[in-house]
């Protein structure tokens, strides 16, 4: 089966009925948790992105919770797996500001997890390679939140 370009189904798309729209949305939902997910986000917290980052946040203070600190093997399995939601909950959302203000929030909890990651080089690193990150998403935002976010970086800094 060759899978067609973006271009091709939106004009298949408005050609439809919605009826029809409407019955290949829910056949897409049903599909995959991904889609379902993403239509949960585009038709109930899009509008309100403040709203969504707060609950993010919180699902991911959960996981925070879930956090074995027995071990730096196993802390650093579920570190890697809330990295990941953060990337998926990222998508979601077309704002570059939610990308960041999520890493900022995953980097501050991982300073305050005992015991220190910074004890552990493969943690340590990933740790950096995030702030980095951060960094170069925060160089294409607009000054104003270019400011707010480097002030709050440095404060991880510290």
């Amino acid at each position: 089966m060759k899978i067609e370009s973006i271009v091709t189904i939106k004009k298949e798309l408005q050609h439809l009925p919605k009826e029809d729209l409407l019955e290949l949305c829910l056949r897409l939902g049903k599909f995959k948790k991904e889609n379902k997910a993403l239509l949960t986000y585009l038709l109930f917290e899009a509008h309100d992105e403040d709203g969504y980052i707060v609950s993010v946040k919180s699902s991911l203070d959960e996981l925070f919770e879930g956090i074995n600190t027995d071990s730096y093997f196993y802390m650093k399995k579920t570190i890697r797996k809330i990295l990941r939601q953060i990337r998926v909950y990222s998508r979601y959302s077309s704002k570059k500001s939610t990308e960041v203000e999520l890493l900022l929030y995953f980097c501050d909890r991982l300073n305050d997890l005992r015991p220190s990651i910074h004890r552990n080089r493969t943690l340590s690193n990933l740790y950096e390679r995030q702030i980095i990150s951060i960094k170069k998403k925060i160089s294409v935002l607009h000054e104003d939140l270019q400011y707010d976010y480097h002030t709050q970086l440095e404060e991880l800094s510290h």
